[in-house]
């Protein structure tokens, strides 16, 4: 089973519960079920988590409700830790670069922060 986190800014805000404190009852609800199957499940369905190319080994999870098309950003740490970093609604085709600079730069805080508690 995979343990998912949520990435703490060095404020102390969780910018992933913000995104989903956004959401409606129904979209937040279709969230938290698809991060059940990323916990869960063993081998996962590209349909609900992709690896994104050419980046620092961000990872995207993928949901739809309806007509909205959700997006949340992170990465592994060890094997079965995903740290989720970011969260946006997506309304173009490709995922948007800032988000995925945002999620890279997130995960430089992140492990750079684990190292100096270590």
């Amino acid at each position: 089973m995979r343990e998912i986190i949520f990435y703490r800014t060095e404020t102390g805000s969780t910018p992933v519960v913000d995104f989903l404190d956004s959401l409606s009852g129904k979209q937040a609800q279709k969230v938290l079920w698809v991060l059940r199957l990323i916990q869960e499940l063993d081998m996962i369905p590209s349909q609900y988590l992709k690896k994104l190319v050419n980046t620092d080994d961000i990872w995207e999870v993928r949901i739809q409700v309806g007509n909205n098309i959700f997006r949340l950003l992170g990465f592994f740490v060890e094997n079965n830790v995903f740290i989720l970093t970011n969260g946006f609604t997506k309304k173009t085709q490709k995922t948007p670069l800032q988000e995925i600079n945002l999620a890279q730069q997130r995960k430089r805080d992140y492990l750079n922060r684990r190292l100096n508690n270590e």
